[in-house]
């Protein structure tokens, strides 16, 4: 037994549950797998994932990668909160790789953390990678730790933004992204 697979044995059998019966026998180990791959954004980095997937382009027009779905943990309940990522650029001589950007997403999302974060740290990477005059986020998102606990809002959303540069300074670059991602 792993480190967290006999963590969450101790949980378990903290509420109250006979770890030994036919259905959570082998429960720890496998909640400890999926805690694992729920949360592997933390062993992947920026590099790694872009691969070098940037590539010499004379576009200079918006390039928009929308409806990314994404699943995050919460890292004030580490409950799920789930959602939809819409991600723009203004390239400036070098275009991302369009898988990169999916990828991205998921390497922030597969950590614990707040939905405001995630937007900035998602917007700085592709600046970072792209160089581009400009780079536009968009998160939309369930919390399941507003849907199940709490003030149990079944159908409450949060939505998130950061603009960087000609997204930020410039309020047409700015509309004709929110409108591409109605």
């Amino acid at each position: 037994m792993t480190d967290a697979s006999k963590l969450y044995a101790e949980l378990i059998t903290s509420i109250g549950e006979d770890i030994n019966r036919d259905g959570l026998q082998k429960t720890p180990e496998r909640a400890a797998k999926a805690f694992s791959f729920l949360t592997q954004g933390y062993q992947q980095s920026l590099e790694d994932i872009v691969n070098g997937a940037v590539f010499d382009s004379s576009n200079d027009e918006m390039v928009v990668v929308k409806d990314i779905e994404f699943y995050s943990l919460c890292e004030h309940h580490m409950l799920p909160f789930v959602g939809k990522a819409h991600v723009a650029y203004l390239p400036q001589g070098k275009v991302l790789g369009l898988s990169k950007i999916a990828r991205i997403t998921d390497m922030y999302a597969r950590r614990l953390q707040i939905q405001e974060n995630m937007t900035k740290q998602i917007a700085d990477a592709i600046q970072a990678v792209t160089g581009a005059v400009g780079v536009g986020v968009v998160l939309e998102a369930q919390h399941f730790c507003m849907m199940m606990r709490g003030v149990q809002k079944q159908h409450s959303s949060t939505v998130t933004s950061m603009m960087l540069g000609e997204f930020r300074e410039n309020s047409r670059t700015r509309q004709e992204f929110l409108q591409l991602i109605k």
